[in-house]
């Protein structure tokens, strides 16, 4: 699957598009997380636990949009995006959409 964050693939033409499609994921922060960021804000530096948290919520959004993409017989995804939205208190919502597009 040739995905891009571009409305075209360079070098290939489109010739169906599909639709959006879209994968999506919500992760809440974990308490041995939490105590190991309280104790990094202190000292300063790169938060590790919630960083492996994200790439992990959005490994997770892209592989479902890929996964829609395929089912609906897309070869590549254009414009694709990431969002995200808190939706309680220390969950967070992970969105990755795009554009679902058979290219030759």
């Amino acid at each position: 699957m040739i995905t891009t964050n571009v409305e075209t693939v360079p070098g290939r033409t489109i010739v169906e598009h599909y639709g959006i499609v879209q994968g999506s994921t919500i992760r809440a922060k974990h308490i041995g997380r939490d105590l190991a960021a309280g104790l990094k804000n202190l000292v300063g530096g790169e938060l590790r636990g919630y960083t492996e948290l994200l790439q992990e919520a959005r490994d997770e959004a892209y592989n479902r949009m890929v996964e829609q993409a395929e089912e609906l017989g897309g070869n590549a995804i254009v414009n694709v995006r990431f969002a995200t939205s808190s939706v309680a208190s220390g969950a967070s919502e992970i969105l990755c959409y795009g554009t679902a597009v058979r290219i030759q």
